[in-house]
């Protein structure tokens, strides 16, 4: 685990309140652990998606999911939940 990913306690707060991935035609579905931890890196060193730490998987995979969970609200209910569970202070 690299600085600034998410603990096991922090893995089992989020991960309910992501979607599911389904596999689209041939392709694994990757793991929403991996991807939630390269967004925050990518956010936070304001580094250019394509340059991704190759430890997050593909940067096109990361980017997707992250704009896909824009647009489905993903990051809005997170904080929301998070905001209700009194734990953003410590995010």
């Amino acid at each position: 685990m690299a600085r600034g990913d998410l603990t096991d306690h922090e893995w089992s707060l989020t991960s309910p309140l992501l979607p599911p991935e389904r596999g689209r035609w041939a392709r694994p579905v990757g793991d929403n652990r991996l991807f939630l931890n390269g967004m925050p890196y990518v956010l936070c060193t304001g580094c250019p998606w394509r340059d991704t730490h190759e430890r997050y998987g593909e940067w096109n995979s990361v980017c997707v999911r992250f704009r896909r969970w824009v647009e489905q609200g993903v990051w809005d209910a997170l904080l929301q939940t998070l905001m209700d569970l009194g734990l953003t202070d410590n995010w």
